[in-house]
């Protein structure tokens, strides 16, 4: 499911529009998204290979920033799937597929640190989110322009 099909409020509706010109939409969409809108859509490299979908995604209470997105994948119907916090910057959203984007292999995805449902690391600490981050940071900064 996409955020568009999540969309109880209709924040990513088109505007209604006659006459040709540029595409408009009513309200915030896509540069500011609805958490809830966002939990469930799939994730996929550039190649196009599956990576799994968003199950969560974890805000900073401190800074009120998003940390990261708790991506599953692997598993079969919901078993077995391993779960992956991903730093929030290293998504991207596809508006034209209506998906993720995160610039990583199927090998690395596998290698990186997860965790089961039953057993959430401690998000808050910082030799954990250091080892995240140091995992994911060429996901980071891949795609960033070079100065």
């Amino acid at each position: 499911m996409n955020y568009e099909e999540r969309d109880t409020y209709g924040m990513y509706k088109r505007a209604s529009r006659t006459d040709a010109g540029p595409d408009t939409r009513s309200g915030p969409g896509p540069e500011l998204m609805g958490a809830d809108t966002l939990i469930g859509n799939d994730v996929y490299n550039p190649k196009g290979d599956d990576l799994g979908d968003i199950k969560e995604i974890m805000l900073d209470m401190r800074t009120g920033k998003v940390g990261y997105a708790v991506l599953s994948f692997g598993g079969f119907l919901g078993m077995g799937d391993k779960l992956f916090a991903v730093p929030w910057a290293a998504l991207k959203l596809d508006t034209e597929n209506k998906r993720f984007t995160l610039n990583v292999e199927n090998e690395r995805l596998k290698a990186a640190p997860g965790f089961d449902k039953d057993h959430w690391p401690n998000m808050a600490d910082q030799a954990w989110a250091s080892q995240i981050h140091a995992h994911w940071q060429p996901s980071l900064y891949s795609e960033m322009p070079r100065v």
